[in-house]
């Protein structure tokens, strides 16, 4: 190929969406609310958690982990996308569309991997409960919280300098929300084989790998479930993996669909909404999936707004 058309870009465009502008208004409104209530949701599930003691296990550690990685996550993709939103040059610095790449793909490896070990420490609980304080000690928690920060990140690296060693040539107009991987090694003017096999090895290694676990782990808490003779022990038992079960099959689902065959994978539109069903909506439902479906944190919530109305109550008199 000639070597004057392998010229390296300056900024990226992303397409977006839409382009109608009376559809970005109403977009724009409607990400801001569910990105100020993703923000505040997490939040207040961190906060709880360090202000009641009964949710200081490994549990609500882990937990506390994963509502930092939701909000940061949210953060790497939507404040970008709400200004494109309003904005008629939807340009985004060369740079700028790196680090996006970066946090984004290495929050999203992070957050696999803490469902899987949110999945062995809900194993532990079910199906060893008499050694859980023993098993899910302390510096295991800790360790296991840093393994997952650590492999997403380095994931996420070694995917991201990969990915923009690629000549772009002249190509500059990413036809997605974000710099998403999959978008942006399109642009690329030379074969991009190794880039797409790259990208499923990771995934089989940083999706699949947790993906088996999480599987594992849940036939051993059914099963364990199914041998429990009382139906209120049953229901007790259940109640305590139905919040992360429910995250689990809503997390994995369609990034699985997505990034083990990138390059038979869906259209672009779909990973259009499936970007916008990560960043908008899977920030969004997390806090309320564990408060609603989960007795210790609905019980934490009553007695700290008792806590709080009390305290108004004084001050009102």
């Amino acid at each position: 190929m000639d070597t004057e058309n392998q010229t390296w870009v300056r900024e990226f465009i992303l397409l977006g969406l839409s382009s109608d502008w009376d559809t970005q208004v109403s977009l724009f409104v409607l990400f801001l609310i569910m990105y100020m209530v993703t923000v505040l949701g997490n939040f207040l599930i961190i906060l709880l958690i360090r202000l009641d003691s009964r949710l200081h296990t490994p549990m609500y550690f882990f937990l506390t982990n994963l509502s930092f990685v939701d909000v940061s996550y949210a953060t790497s993709i939507v404040p970008q996308m709400l200004a494109h939103l309003l904005a008629a040059h939807k340009a985004i610095p060369f740079v700028s569309c790196a680090a996006q790449l970066f946090f984004s793909l290495g929050l999203g490896g992070i957050e696999f991997v803490l469902l899987a070990v949110m999945a062995y420490d809900r194993y532990v609980a079910v199906c060893d409960p008499l050694r859980y304080s023993v098993i899910m000690h302390g510096g295991l928690c800790t360790r296991l919280a840093i393994t997952s920060w650590v492999s997403g990140s380095m994931n996420s690296l070694m995917q991201t300098v990969i990915t923009f060693q690629l000549p772009m040539c002249t190509n500059k107009y990413i036809d997605h929300i974000s710099c998403e991987i999959l978008a942006v090694i399109r642009l690329a003017c030379v074969d991009i084989s190794s880039n797409e096999i790259a990208i499923m090895v990771s995934s089989i290694v940083l999706l699949m790998t947790p993906f088996c676990l999480v599987l594992l782990s849940y036939i051993q808490i059914i099963s364990t479930i199914l041998k429990i003779q009382s139906t209120e022990g049953r229901k007790k038992a259940f109640h305590t993996c139905a919040s992360h079960l429910t995250v689990v099959v809503l997390c994995y689902g369609m990034t699985i669909f997505t990034y083990i065959q990138p390059h038979s994978g869906p259209s672009v539109l779909q990973e259009k909404l499936i970007s916008v069903f990560y960043a908008i909506l899977m920030p969004v439902l997390n806090p309320m999936i564990y408060s609603v479906r989960n007795k210790e944190v609905k019980g934490a919530w009553q007695k700290l707004l008792g806590q709080l109305s009390g305290i108004m109550s004084k001050l009102a008199t």
